[in-house]
Parts: structure tokens; C-alpha cells; sequence
């Protein structure tokens, strides 16, 4: 695939849950693009939209009460949103794959581990037992399990946190897809096994080219990894740019407010700082910015109406209407 032709193009996607409560508007128009061999991060604090984006590109939402409402995802010269389900569950884990948050609920727990790598492999390219029960063995070796050829046999719950979580890596890696999604893969497990897991999916990531696309509410995770940053509020995209002018200068204060509240080596204060109040109500969005009330440099056009994501340098987008360095509107 030509390095300037997308392998994932997402076009104003908008994602709804039906509730008893009313209708919650999770996902609200987000749009970007993910290149060949890059890696893009999407943080943003939970509820965010951050997973719920990447499980409607998937197709992964139960309906009811989920339902995708708007837009269009664009995968090799296909709507992935229009396709029949059977052309999708052929994409799903062969294409475009994901790890999941938790691997112990993602892993069948009856099933051995070896088997939940082979079946995929059967499935999708048509390999034999004994061809699948090889390649499993390789992945696992891969993703760094030892003793590989005696572990294949075992169950979900005779290996550690880490070790499910580098199982299901190998799963999702076992047809090689062009996109590998991760949702919060290092969450559950303790800060050196989260190392490690980053480390290896950054390594299998460089070996097989793929592109990545890394959700996690935890900025300190994407720096070392991520080409560039999305940041995510209330369902919308508020902040697009390479990650280094990103931790250099950021443009949004809700992105500035996220950066301020990680620890830091250099840090004058012992303090960090924390975001004063709550996210909005997604049953009821207000009609502008949806981080006005919680933004210290909010002016009235602020509460009034969104701003547009738009473009104030090359490759740099963002969704405010207040330039934050001079503190004025911007025009």
C-alpha cells in the first residue's frame, strides 16, 4: 500500500447508545487518518469515547442499545460501516485486529490458550491442526511466553496477568493484520510488566509493519511510542498533532490540563495538578464546548457555540476558540 493512501480513513463517525435514560451521544463526529507504519495514540480520560470509537470501526457494539448513526470508515477502498456482517468478520482478526483491556475476560476460559490462537489461524488461513499448533507455538515464543511448546496446552487461568496479556497479543498478531488496535492493554498489570508489554508491541510493531492505533487515558504511555496524539473529550476530537509539538507546546487547555496533571521528573511542585470538576452528561451535550465549564481560559463565545477542529499549522488540529498563548479569540 502507498505510504501516502490511508489504511484506516474515519470520516465524521457518530456513535449512540439507547438507554432508559435517553439517548447517550458517545462518539460525536470524529474524523482522522491512520497511514501506513504509523502509530497514532488516543487518549482522553474514561468516557471519553476513546474505545468506543475503535469498537464501532469494528463493529464490535451490541445493537441494542448501540447504534452508529453517522459517518463512514474507509479500509482498502471499502465503507467499512456498510459491508455485509460475514465481509466483516473476514476483516475482523485477519485485517484489522484488536488486544483487548482485560484479557481475562477476553480469553475463553475452557479453551486452551494454544487453541485460541490456532482457531483464528484455521479460520481465516485455512491452515491444518497441526500447521495452526506450530504457528501458535512461534507466536507465543514471539511474544516472549517460555517454554512455549508446554504452555500451548495450558488454560487462560494457569498464566499470569502478563503473561494473557503477551497470549492475546499473540492472537491478534496470528494473521498478521495491516491494523493492530490496542485498547488499554497495560492497565490491569503492574508498571514493569506495562514496560514490557509496550516494549514488545513496539518491537512486533517495527518487524511486521503494521499500523497501530493505541487507546489509553495515560499520556505517559504514548510518548515513547506514538507518531501522533488524538485527544478525546466528550466524544469529540479535540487535539490532533505529532506527538512531540504535542508534549512541547500543546494547543488545547484540555490537553495542557492532561500534561500538567502527570508527574515529572523536572517538576518544581510535589503537587500535580488536577482538572476541577466533571465531564459533561453525554444524555445532554451543551451547545459548545463541552470542556468550557471545567477550561480556565473559557470565554462567553465558549459556552455558546462548538468550535470546528481545524487546522492552525501543518498537521496540527485543534478545537478551540481561544488561542491560549495570547489568551485571545482566534480569528
Amino acid at each position: 500500500m502507498d505510504a501516502q493512501t490511508p489504511v484506516l480513513d474515519i470520516r465524521d463517525l457518530r456513535t449512540e447508545f439507547v438507554t432508559d435514560e435517553g439517548i447517550v451521544h458517545a462518539v460525536n463526529g470524529i474524523s482522522y487518518r491512520l497511514y501506513p507504519g504509523q502509530t497514532i495514540g488516543v487518549v482522553g480520560e474514561s468516557g471519553s469515547g476513546k474505545s468506543v470509537s475503535m469498537l464501532s470501526v469494528l463493529r464490535l457494539l451490541p445493537s441494542p442499545p448501540a447504534r452508529i448513526v453517522g459517518g463512514e470508515v474507509w479500509f482498502k477502498g471499502q465503507n467499512l460501516l456498510a459491508l455485509p456482517e460475514e465481509e466483516m468478520r473476514r476483516i475482523r482478526g485477519k485485517e484489522i485486529a484488536m488486544i483487548f483491556q482485560d484479557p481475562m475476560t477476553s480469553l475463553n476460559p475452557v479453551l486452551t490458550i494454544g487453541f485460541q490462537i490456532m482457531e483464528p489461524l484455521m479460520l481465516h488461513l485455512k491452515m491444518n491442526k497441526k500447521e495452526a499448533r506450530e504457528r501458535a507455538i512461534e507466536l507465543l515464543h514471539m511474544v516472549g511466553i517460555p517454554e512455549p511448546a508446554k504452555r500451548v496446552d495450558d488454560y487462560p487461568h494457569q498464566f499470569s496477568g502478563g503473561m494473557r496479556q503477551r497470549a492475546m497479543i499473540a492472537m491478534a498478531l496470528a494473521c498478521e493484520p495491516t491494523v493492530l488496535i490496542a485498547d488499554e492493554p497495560t492497565t490491569a498489570l503492574d508498571v514493569t510488566i506495562q514496560a514490557q508489554i509496550v516494549e514488545l508491541v513496539k518491537r512486533l510493531r517495527d518487524e511486521m509493519g503494521m499500523a497501530l492505533i493505541w487507546i489509553t487515558h495515560d499520556l505517559g504511555v504514548v510518548a515513547g511510542l506514538a507518531d501522533r496524539v488524538i485527544v478525546m473529550y466528550a466524544g469529540l476530537i479535540m487535539e490532533d498533532a505529532p506527538v512531540d509539538e504535542l508534549y512541547a507546546a500543546p494547543q488545547h487547555p484540555y490537553t495542557r490540563a492532561l500534561l500538567r496533571s502527570l508527574p515529572r521528573m523536572d517538576a518544581t511542585s510535589e503537587r500535580l495538578e488536577t482538572i476541577e470538576g466533571l465531564p459533561p452528561d453525554l444524555l445532554e451535550l451543551p451547545a459548545g464546548c463541552p470542556f468550557a465549564p471545567r477550561c480556565t481560559f473559557a470565554q462567553p463565545r465558549c459556552f455558546e457555540a462548538r468550535p470546528p477542529l481545524e487546522e492552525i499549522r501543518p498537521g496540527h488540529r485543534v478545537a478551540c476558540w481561544v488561542d491560549m498563548e495570547t489568551g485571545a479569540l482566534r480569528a
